[in-house]
């Protein structure tokens, strides 16, 4: 497969908690998880703000996802996708 983001994260978004993996040139692949809550969201955006992560697909079923775009928007271009779609971040 080849690489089209170098530095990016997927993002699977729950009602009460998102999990994130950060993979890219240069990073080493890493997991974590954060609650939906705004206080917890920013560490998430710093997170990936640290790892220079220039894109961020979400997978989410329903609208629990708009929050963590509301956050995440002004650091990083949000994709919300098709987990099926995404590849690497499994563990």
């Amino acid at each position: 497969m080849d690489i089209v983001i170098e530095r990016g994260a997927g993002l699977d978004v729950h009602k009460h908690s998102v999990v994130a993996c950060v993979m890219g040139t240069g990073i080493k692949k890493e997991i974590r998880t954060y609650s939906t809550v705004t206080n917890d969201l920013l560490p998430l955006k710093a997170w990936l703000k640290e790892h220079f992560i220039t894109h961020v697909a979400m997978e989410s079923t329903g609208v629990s996802w708009k929050p963590v775009d509301a956050v995440l928007e002004d650091g990083s271009t949000p994709l919300l996708v098709n987990a099926a779609h995404l590849g690497g971040c499994r563990t």
